[in-house]
């Protein structure tokens, strides 16, 4: 097996455990992937080899989890984990086992693992597959199917009942019978979940593919309620229909969601919390009105978010990308000073995907997108940012006080130089003494 170096890496880890007297093989998601006809993202190896073997085989490794048996194997940016054949005993806290014994026999290693698509072995020179659980037929099945029984894999790790969902919407597959009943029957013990280790399972749903489909099979396992019951409440929530012809709250997020083309963490997640806000605010006047939701939505996000450990970074650019999505109906009217610091915001092109998404999957019109297009294009970074003419010492200089007016005189002065009415420190100065006379 050819291709990527991390694939000639694995390739070769393989080959020298193998010299060495070693059983050795490809395992796990890098084999799943290649028999489905996909680049691996990364690759494994298991071996009968113990961990300090393995370490005074490949110099360029260290020990990542020596409880585990597990080495990372390094070469020119490429790393690959090894791990010895073992099996798992004593699992008490959901999520890893009190002791492992290292075995010699690879079926042990895999009967241990999470799912049959997961659970398979193959010799990278030859192909040959090791199948112990029935991975080939449930991958030409397109089905999910916990290896032995289901509730025990998941009593094990609850995370798999998450990873479950996310490999069934990232290949669309289904997900086995007994399989998701047991997810049904055991879901509120992701709770139990590290808030981070929920996080990277639910970014992964968003952006890997098949986001709609991640989270219908969220919401009917039981799960949404659990981790995201601000989502799960847009169920139901009626929207207008001269404006939402698609259908509630819930629906119009699950085909944004779909519409979504290789999105950024932070994009696919304003995507998917752009209109909390709706459910808390919801009212019926002269029509249905979500007051101020897009204001009442940001600082939910920040809530939730913040819940979920994501990085103060992060959250801020959801928050702003939620804040500011119904700015988009006013764009038109605006002054040109004010629309040129919209378009100067940061990640802007986020906030033009999220619009466009938001009116493809609604009403339809992009008027105001294809408006904002057209201004961008015509308009050069220096022209919605310019040099400033003038800075505070400037206006000191000219006989005026520090303090908080300062702001309000340079805003200004930025004002008509935005709108093209001054284009000198002189006439810059000038506009100050008139506006705001000593």
């Amino acid at each position: 097996m050819t291709g990527s170096t991390a694939a000639m890496l694995a390739t070769h880890i393989v080959q020298r455990l193998r010299e060495s007297g070693r059983q050795a093989y490809l395992v796990g998601g890098c084999v799943r992937d290649v028999l489905l006809g996909r680049e691996p993202r990364d690759y494994d190896v298991a071996t009968d080899a113990r961990p300090e073997e393995v370490v005074a085989l490949f110099p360029r490794s260290r020990l990542v989890g020596a409880h585990f048996g597990v080495v990372l194997v390094r070469n020119d940016g490429d790393e690959v984990e090894v791990a010895t054949f073992r099996s798992d005993h004593s699992y008490r806290d959901g999520r890893r086992p009190e002791s492992v014994v290292f075995e010699t026999d690879p079926r042990q290693d895999v009967i241990r693992r999470d799912f049959t698509i997961n659970g398979l072995l193959m010799d990278p020179r030859t192909g040959e597959v090791l199948d112990f659980v029935g991975g080939q037929r449930d991958l030409d099945a397109r089905l999910v199917r916990a290896i032995g029984d289901p509730e025990t894999r998941f009593a094990e790790d609850h995370l798999r009942m998450l990873r479950a969902i996310r490999l069934a919407a990232r290949f669309d597959f289904q997900i086995e019978e007994n399989t998701f009943a047991a997810i049904r029957r055991l879901h509120s013990k992701i709770l139990l979940i590290s808030a981070e280790r929920i996080r990277d399972e639910l970014v992964r749903i968003l952006t890997e593919g098949g986001a709609r489909r991640g989270f219908e099979l969220l919401d009917e396992s039981g799960l949404l309620e659990d981790i995201l019951p601000e989502v799960a409440a847009m169920k139901g929530v009626e929207q207008p229909p001269e404006f939402h012809p698609e259908g509630d709250v819930w629906t119009h997020t699950l085909m944004m969601l779909e519409g979504m083309r290789d999105p950024s963490p932070v994009l696919a997640l304003a995507v998917l919390l752009h209109d909390v806000g709706k459910p808390p605010t919801f009212r019926v006047a002269d029509r249905i009105r979500f007051d101020e939701h897009a204001e009442v939505g940001a600082r939910m996000a920040v809530r939730i978010l913040s819940r979920l450990r994501f990085s103060n970074q992060e959250i801020a650019r959801v928050e702003e990308l939620i804040a500011n999505h119904l700015r988009f109906k006013d764009v038109t009217r605006m002054r040109e000073s004010k629309l040129k610091r919209f378009m100067r915001m940061e990640n802007f092109d986020e906030h033009m995907e999220l619009h466009r998404l938001d009116c493809v999957m609604s009403h339809g019109m992009l008027d105001n997108y294809e408006f904002l297009k057209r201004k961008l294009a015509e308009a050069p970074p220096e022209e919605l940012k310019p040099r400033p003419l003038i800075n505070g010492y400037d206006l000191i200089a000219a006989g005026y006080k520090p303090g908080p007016l300062f702001k309000q005189i340079l805003n200004t002065v930025e004002d008509f130089q935005l709108e093209g009415r001054i284009k000198t420190r002189e006439e810059a100065l000038a506009l100050v003494r008139e506006r705001f006379p000593l």
